[in-house]
């Protein structure tokens, strides 16, 4: 058992509540229902949450990016109606949105691959020019609608733990190299400077610490623009053993492995972790 000991004379600092400076929830689409909104006006009203993340804010079912059924390819659909319900609704609940920028539209994909039962794309823009243009566009049309004072408060955080996935993974949230997501960041990052200098864009959003020194080397050395460093960390990564020092292939099978062996090898791999599990008396 452990002890812990407390003097309350000691010297008295402020604690900073760091714990209610910005929330996750779930894909874009689900803050389109009522259901949603009530409850997060309830989490913001009683328990102080500033900012909310969630993933897909490009995804289809948002309709961001599409492409007319019986148009020619190279025509485009460009509609914020659905991002602008939800960040209507955020302001209006005294909320920010903390803007994870993905996943990739139907219509700019370059690979099939996807993740959860949504469909989120995982792969690199087939066309980083389109790209710079939806960005640039995205950030125009917050900027005009909501004004410089208010988006220059948000954060941008360009994709979401590039680091689980590879470009030979059936899983993950990046279909892609490292240095494939340094150009992403890259592009993506100066296309919102154009807008704005002052809108705050960072990465890598990695999971556990992973990319951190090569992403800020790499921006050093193209003289690519970063605000914040981000990072996401969960309770369970150490007890699955999800360590930094394999976190960047933790979604990757072996050489030769079918998806159903690799399954198989990790649900073995993760009961031998949790009966190691010291639970304390």
């Amino acid at each position: 058992m452990k002890q812990f000991v407390w003097d309350y004379k000691d010297e008295v600092k402020p604690l900073k509540p760091y714990w209610n400076m910005c929330v996750g929830s779930c894909h874009g689409t689900t803050a389109l229902r009522q259901d949603y909104r009530e409850q997060l006006e309830k989490c913001q009203r009683e328990l102080g949450f500033r900012y909310v993340r969630f993933h897909g804010l490009f995804d289809d079912d948002m309709s961001v990016l599409t492409r007319p059924m019986m148009g020619a390819k190279d025509e485009w659909v460009v509609s914020f109606t659905n991002v602008d319900s939800v960040f209507d609704f955020l302001l209006s609940i005294n909320m920010k949105p903390f803007v994870e920028i993905g996943f990739m539209p139907e219509a700019l994909k370059s690979k099939e691959t996807t993740i959860f039962h949504y469909k989120g794309n995982t792969s690199r823009p087939a066309s980083y020019e389109r790209w710079d243009w939806l960005i640039r566009l995205f950030a125009e049309h917050l900027t005009e609608r909501y004004g410089l004072g208010e988006v220059r408060q948000w954060f941008f955080e360009v994709w979401n733990e590039p680091n689980l996935g590879g470009p030979d993974s059936p899983f993950g949230f990046w279909a892609d190299t490292m240095e494939e997501y340094f150009n992403l960041y890259s592009h993506t990052a100066r296309a919102l400077k154009a807008v704005d200098e002052r809108l705050k864009v960072g990465g890598p959003a990695t999971s556990n610490n992973s990319w951190i020194p090569e992403f800020l080397e790499y921006c050093k050395k193209t003289g690519t623009p970063v605000d914040f460093v981000s990072t996401h960390h969960y309770p369970t990564d150490v007890v699955l053993g999800y360590g930094v020092e394999d976190s960047q292939n933790f979604m990757t099978p072996e050489e030769g492995e079918s998806v159903e062996d690799f399954l198989e090898r990790r649900k073995e791999q993760h009961k031998r972790l949790w009966e190691k599990v010291d639970r304390g008396s």
